[in-house]
């Protein structure tokens, strides 16, 4: 029989969503109100979805890290991990599988196998908002603990962010004024020993009004991997 969401996740996912840490909040934060009564009014409809903050799926040693707005209410909301159940990990996962930042095979559950390699994944709103619009205070107290996930990572050295929120909130929290680096799909900046990547949000909205096309979001990332190198040798003959 297979396991729940709520279960699934539980045993996938390193961090326990009920365990608060610096980077991690509490199964049951209660920083945003807002957020928190939708949550909960996601458990009362739908018990065996996760409904609770979702953490930073992969290692913090990677060099990687990959920033996302918020979960979506049937994507990791439900399953528990980053862009996990919707259209938006489609894409994503399948394009790291291609540059040598994910192995296995994605299946749109957390207990699939897939491992990220030297690649991490987290949201700069780490719970599900209504209608997928987070409010600026939201953003603005949840960025704590995407502060805290960067310095987690010490061999940190490229960072993609999927969509403006993610950028604004990015820079943000390296203390950069956005004047200083404009959103723009396929921008790069540089801050101090840090590589920072512009890409569109891979939305199904965006994919379906081709703001954004599986290759202009295949470009940004084969751009990462050229900077990066070529994957661990390991990983790289996974994929031949």
């Amino acid at each position: 029989m297979r396991r729940s969401p709520r279960q699934a996740a539980d045993s996938a996912i390193s961090s326990a969503a009920g365990v608060a840490s610096p980077s991690s909040p509490d199964r049951n934060c209660p920083l945003c109100p807002r957020l928190a009564e939708f949550r909960n009014a996601a458990r009362q409809r739908e018990p065996s979805w996760f409904n609770s903050p979702v953490q930073s799926f992969g290692d913090a040693g990677a060099s990687l890290l990959i920033v996302g707005l918020a979960p979506g209410l049937q994507g990791a909301n439900r399953t528990g991990r980053p862009f996990t159940g919707d259209y938006a990990g489609d894409l994503l996962y399948q394009t790291l599988i291609d540059y040598g930042f994910a192995k296995g095979v994605y299946r749109a559950r957390p207990d699939d196998g897939l491992r990220l390699i030297d690649c991490r994944i987290t949201n700069a709103v780490r719970c599900v908002p209504p209608q997928n619009k987070p409010l600026p205070v939201e953003i603005n107290t949840c960025r704590r603990f995407l502060t805290a996930t960067r310095e987690e990572m010490p061999k940190l050295r490229t960072v993609v962010m999927l969509g403006r929120i993610a950028h604004d909130s990015t820079l943000k929290a390296l203390g950069r004024r956005a004047a200083e680096a404009p959103f723009s799909h396929g921008a790069e900046h540089v801050h101090g020993e840090l590589r920072l990547y512009d890409s569109y949000h891979c939305s199904r909205y965006n994919t379906n009004t081709r703001v954004l096309t599986p290759d202009m979001f295949r470009a940004v990332f084969a751009r990462v991997r050229q900077y990066l190198g070529p994957p661990p040798k390991a990983a790289a003959q996974s994929q031949c």
